[in-house]
C-alpha cells in the first residue's frame, strides 16, 4: 500500500516522541482513513511535506515569507499525489529556495503539525497534515525567491522570535537546539534523490 512508508515513518515518531500521542495518532488516523490522504483534491485536508533547512554550521535556518499566507515560514507544500514524502520535500526546496546541494540530517521524521489553512480564492478552509524532516544545505547557501515568496532569509535559529511568532516553528527552534546540543553538526553528502527529482521538474 503506497501509505505504508508514512504510517511506519509516523508509528517510529510515535515511539521517539511520546508527549506527542495526541497529534500522531490524529495522523495515523487520517491517513489510515483517508486513501487519497496525498492529493490535494482531498478537500478536507492533505498530506504536505517541509523542510528544517539549516546551513552547513546548523546555526541559521532557510524561512520564507509566504506570499500566499504572508507569514515567515519553513520551506515546503503539497504533496500533489507523492508518497515519497522525501521526494516531496526535496522538490519543494529546490522549487522555492533553488539550492539543490542538501541531505537529510537524519531520516525519521522531525516535526509534525497538523494545522487549518483558511480559505484562499477558490480553495475552501482545510487541514495541512505537515510532515517536517530536517536538512541541511551540504554547499553553497546562495538562495533563489520564487514567486511563491515574498522573500528568503537565514535566520538564526536561536533568533528566530524576532521573524514569527508561530509555534510550530519555534518548537522545530527548540528540538533543532536540544538536537544539535547532542550531537556534532557536519556536512552530509548531498542526497541522492535530488537527480531524480530534477528530472521530474524539466
Amino acid at each position: 500500500m503506497h501509505r505504508n512508508p508514512l504510517i511506519k515513518l509516523l508509528r517510529d515518531y510515535l515511539v521517539a516522541h511520546k508527549q506527542e500521542q495526541d497529534k500522531t495518532n490524529r495522523f495515523l488516523q487520517f491517513v489510515y482513513s483517508q486513501p487519497n490522504c496525498f492529493e490535494r483534491c482531498l478537500q478536507i485536508g492533505h498530506i504536505t511535506g517541509s523542510a528544517w533547512l539549516v546551513n552547513t554550521a546548523g546555526t541559521h535556518v532557510l524561512l520564507t515569507h509566504h506570499r500566499k499566507l504572508n507569514k515567515w515560514l519553513q520551506l515546503g507544500g503539497h504533496a500533489d499525489g507523492e508518497s515519497d514524502l522525501w521526494r516531496v520535500v526535496l522538490r519543494e526546496v529546490w522549487g522555492e529556495s533553488g539550492l539543490k546541494t542538501v541531505s537529510p540530517v537524519f531520516e525519521n521524521i522531525f516535526d509534525l503539525d497538523i494545522h487549518q489553512i483558511p480559505c484562499l480564492g477558490c480553495e475552501a478552509e482545510h487541514l495541512h497534515y505537515d510532515v517536517r524532516f530536517a536538512m541541511q544545505a551540504t554547499d553553497s547557501t546562495q538562495f533563489v525567491v520564487s514567486a511563491e515568496s515574498h522573500d528568503l532569509a537565514w535566520v538564526a535559529v536561536d533568533n528566530l522570535q524576532a521573524f514569527t511568532q508561530e509555534e510550530s516553528i519555534l518548537r522545530m527552534a527548540r528540538k533543532w537546539l536540544n538536537y544539535a546540543s547532542a550531537h556534532p553538526i557536519r556536512s552530509r553528502r548531498p542526497c541522492s534523490r535530488i537527480h531524480s527529482c530534477a528530472a521530474t521538474r524539466r
